[in-house]
């Protein structure tokens, strides 16, 4: 364990704003800070006020009050506008008072490390945590009905490997920065305990479901025209295929040590997230291993 774990800091708080609160960490990290007695507020486009990245007058009326903020950035943070938004975004809060902010970044992404730099260099105390590909997004998001369909198809090699890591270690590493000043000023890059290839991932959710799913290797090409097909625009289906092809060409299959460095234990293993996600029935089936 961090031997700095011995030195807390616990933040006394004022409001603190959850960017994309209804998302994927967002509703985590809600739910963590509401259980430590955090008062939080949800941004989002049904909010109250509402919040949204694509709309820049909702953001001063979010900020009112708000002493820290949780910035997970839509669609992603390595979206051609994020840079430009972060910036706007980071002057318009500290000058409302804002004290403490915690980005989600990505790992090995050039935008992503352009919006780290400009947090940054904001007059607050900030904590960077950068993630690996979310297990849960298997379940929650980009492959979800491509399990349920049987064939998870992605423009990567057929060795491909991600330590992808789950989406619960990320909102407690996240809630953590927000409520122990500990983390200020550290960049946590998380990964799962092991890297996994998309054969591997998918042949351990066709064993422990009982029920066929395999991985098919595409180009980009193939996939963006498979994405265009379903109705996304042409522009977004690019911009996905080539941030995928970019993700899984090997520059992060290496793990890391980020979640024990903020939390002083181990991530969650894939292998665990796929048997809790399979008693779900997400997958349209339920647990049969």
């Amino acid at each position: 364990m961090d031997t700095d774990t011995q030195l807390r800091d616990p933040l006394l708080h004022g409001i603190t704003l959850v960017t994309a609160g209804t998302g994927k960490t967002g509703r985590r990290v809600v739910k963590r800070l509401t259980a430590r007695g955090v008062p939080v507020r949800v941004g989002s486009r049904v909010g109250d006020p509402p919040f949204d990245w694509s709309d820049r007058d909702t953001w001063k009326p979010a900020l009112a009050g708000v002493d820290a903020v949780y910035l997970a950035y839509l669609p992603d943070i390595g979206a051609p506008r994020a840079a430009d938004d972060i910036a706007a975004f980071a002057e318009l809060a500290t000058a409302m008072g804002v004290e403490r902010a915690v980005l989600l970044s990505g790992r090995n992404e050039p935008m992503a490390q352009r919006c780290e730099e400009i947090v940054q260099g904001a007059t607050w105390k900030w904590t960077v945590v950068r993630s690996s590909v979310f297990s849960q997004d298997f379940s929650e998001a980009f492959w979800l009905e491509p399990v349920r369909s049987g064939i998870v198809a992605v423009p990567a090699g057929e060795d491909a490997a991600e330590p992808f890591v789950d989406i619960e270690d990320v909102a407690d590493v996240a809630a953590a920065a927000l409520t122990d000043a500990l983390h200020a000023g550290r960049v946590y890059e998380l990964s799962g305990p092991r890297s996994v290839t998309f054969a591997e991932a998918t042949a351990e959710i066709a064993t422990v479901t009982g029920r066929p799913v395999r991985y098919q290797p595409v180009t980009t090409e193939q996939f963006t025209a498979a994405m265009t097909g379903e109705g996304v625009p042409p522009e977004e289906a690019g911009f996905v295929a080539d941030l995928f092809s970019a993700l899984f060409d090997g520059r992060n299959a290496a793990t890391t040590d980020g979640v024990r460095r903020a939390l002083g234990r181990a991530p969650r293993a894939f292998r665990d997230y796929v048997r809790e996600t399979a008693g779900t029935g997400v997958w349209g089936f339920g647990h049969e291993g």
